[in-house]
């Protein structure tokens, strides 16, 4: 929408505040990519490219100078400065990734026994991706022997997909190895309470078969806004000429004015809002100025930790991070100094197979690793999260996993200004970063007090005593690192546990994830 100019406005003054709308979504993940029995075709899928042709993902190429200065006080710049880059044409960007392939379905109603075939009750959607000749199992359902007469205990029932209701989108299934009413006769479905976890297994097909239902795989979009960064260093003329009283030169004025520009740049790539509004820019008139999301707010996962750690509470952050359909080969962790410290102190004398070196990474840092049997941390201070009171938090991320928008290569120039004794130097900047995956938690280690995650964001917290909390809050997911008996139902070690008002505690399944949502800052 075009915005007149106001006369009556100041340069600077925010006039105007655009808000996206978040894209609707489904999925294990709230990720719109799993969308069973389409073909997959150009005409289809000609939306899900984001605006970026073949041939525009690019390895970065950086000013090496640039990105070796005081690296150290800056890793999350590091950090996206060496991540794959991706030339874009527009501020706004189209991020995109794709959902985990969805493991489990869970019945929604009880499945009554006798019948040859029965609809399988499942939630909205899910039934689109159990195509014809789809094999389930159905965990803690047993099933029968060969006769059909003996029940196998504890082997679970299988069943197999051999339809879709046209009324209710429901798959219509028949049983494995189900009872049959006498021996010889086709098998029946037993009855199968609701709740029920089914895993999905592999199709199964017979002799001849050549063609099954295709499964179309769609990358589901977030939005981000590229921001646009200045540095402007002026040195007058008569400065540069004069003796001084500290002698020092414009070389270690634009080294300052550099980090400067680059701890700020950082600070920015953690704690930035998207937005996108309108100022009255005097001589340019109305411009639009975008600001980038910060990588805290992208987190999808964040687990609550305060205080000291111990072996089990590393062990099971290790277990969250490496166990998901998301594995990366390595985590670097950024750290505040205290989170940093209790890393360091925890006493792993009894634990030998752990392994603890200081070693170079990829990035050319000095990191400590620490390598557990489910895979290995590298350990990272991170000072600008002391300097913003986050000095007990920590961001873990999954190698691979961040990206670097650019609109346009880095640029430096000097000019003199017009009509004044002076030289101008400057540095402009219009970039953003991305996160991807599932796996990338952030530690937050700054209060005791457990409190409700914020939207689209699972929060996790390791609960270490041997009774269920007291009061426990709504939409927080437990992780159990003793046995606990939760009203009536046993929550074992190392199992999560999810408490919501209106459902009381549920055995939180499958990856430890939320919707994906795009929020942006209203400044009005």
């Amino acid at each position: 929408m075009a915005v007149e100019k106001n006369p009556e406005l100041q340069e600077g003054e925010v006039i105007q505040q655009l808000t996206g709308t978040p894209e609707a979504t489904a999925g294990t993940v709230g990720l719109s990519t799993q969308l069973g029995q389409q073909a997959t075709t150009v005409s289809g899928l000609s939306e899900a490219s984001g605006g970026i042709g073949a041939g525009q993902l690019f390895e970065s190429a950086i000013d090496e100078k640039i990105y070796r200065f005081k690296s150290d006080d800056t890793p999350l710049m590091q950090m996206m400065m060496m991540a794959k880059t991706v030339k874009v044409n527009s501020p706004v960007v189209d991020h995109y990734q794709f959902d985990e392939p969805q493991a489990m379905v869970t019945t929604i109603a009880e499945v009554e026994a006798g019948k040859n075939r029965a609809s399988l009750p499942l939630a909205s959607g899910e039934g689109s991706i159990l195509p014809p000749y789809s094999t389930l199992s159905c965990i803690g359902v047993d099933g029968y022997d060969q006769t059909g007469q003996t029940v196998t205990a504890g082997q679970w029932l299988m069943l197999f997909v051999t339809g879709v209701s046209t009324d209710t989108g429901y798959p219509i299934v028949s049983a494995v190895n189900g009872p049959r009413t006498a021996e010889g006769q086709p098998t029946t479905v037993p009855g199968i309470p609701a709740g029920t976890d089914c895993v999905i297994l592999s199709n199964a097909c017979y002799e001849t078969q050549k063609f099954v239902k295709p499964d179309s795989i769609v990358p589901a979009k977030e939005t981000l806004y590229l921001q646009k960064r200045v540095m402007n260093q002026i040195v007058s003329d008569y400065f540069d000429s004069q003796d001084k009283r500290i002698p020092f030169s414009d070389r270690l004025i634009a080294e300052q004015a550099l980090t400067n520009f680059k701890l700020r740049c950082n600070r920015s790539l953690w704690l930035g809002i998207m937005g996108k509004f309108d100022i009255d820019a005097d001589e340019m008139g109305i411009s639009t100025i975008y600001t980038s999301k910060g990588a805290r707010w992208m987190f999808k996962r964040e687990m609550q930790k305060s205080g000291d750690w111990k072996y089990e509470d590393f062990v099971a952050l290790a277990k969250m991070f490496y166990t998901g359909e998301d594995v990366p080969t390595t985590a670097t962790c950024l750290c505040g100094k205290n989170f940093l410290e209790r890393i360091q102190k925890i006493d792993w004398s009894d634990h030998n197979e752990v392994h603890i070196e200081q070693k170079t990474n990829r990035l050319g840092w000095s990191v400590t690793a620490i390598t557990t049997v489910f895979g290995e941390f590298q350990f990272k201070r991170e000072p600008t999260l002391d300097r913003v009171g986050l000095s007990n938090s920590c961001g873990i991320f999954g190698e691979g996993r961040l990206v670097h928008y650019q609109r346009t290569p880095e640029k430096s120039s000097n000019e003199d200004i017009i009509g004044e004794e002076a030289k101008r130097n400057i540095l402009i900047r219009w970039d953003a970063i991305g996160m991807k995956g599932t796996c990338n938690i952030w530690v937050d280690g700054e209060s005791s007090e457990v409190t409700s995650p914020a939207e689209g964001v699972t929060k996790i917290v390791l609960w270490t005593e041997d009774t269920a909390p007291d009061s426990p809050v709504d939409g927080v997911v437990y992780y159990f690192l003793q046995d606990v008996d939760l009203d009536g139902d046993t929550a074992l070690s190392g199992e999560t546990w999810k408490y919501t008002t209106d459902d009381g505690w549920t055995k939180y399944k499958g990856i430890i994830f939320a919707d994906d949502t795009t929020d942006e800052q209203d400044t009005n």
